[in-house]
């Protein structure tokens, strides 16, 4: 896993998260809010947000190369208040795909790690 801290906010570092997803191409397929969530119950909780990240060419690509890889798609960034800390925690692509052993998606893994290396980059480290 690969994590790190920040000194922006969660929402300060999911829209750079975001910045950074439309500069490489990807697509934000969705935006989960605990925070937004847990309000809608009454309840307050720390930071803790994912952004759920692919593209279809992508997809198409995952599931010829190995169908059941499919259940890993969209790839995920997650960030989090742990105990006052922002921080941001992304299992890279290629982390991701070595588990279905296939020559064709760790090659998308790899094409994928470095486009989420630049996403990630958009968040300065504390």
């Amino acid at each position: 896993m690969n994590t790190f801290a920040t000194p922006l906010s969660a929402d300060e570092a999911i829209d750079a998260l975001k910045r950074g997803v439309e500069a490489v191409g990807l697509r934000v397929v969705a935006h989960i809010n605990g925070q937004a969530n847990a309000k809608l119950i009454g309840q307050e909780v720390p930071a803790d947000q994912i952004l759920e990240i692919f593209r279809p060419d992508f997809a198409i690509r995952v599931w010829e190369a190995c169908k059941p890889a499919g259940h890993d798609i969209p790839l995920r960034i997650h960030v989090y208040d742990d105990q006052g800390t922002t921080k941001v925690a992304c299992r890279m692509p290629g982390t991701v795909f070595a588990a279905f052993d296939s020559p064709a998606l760790d090659a998308i893994g790899a094409e994928l790690d470095a486009l989420f290396a630049q996403i990630l980059a958009q968040v300065p480290q504390a």
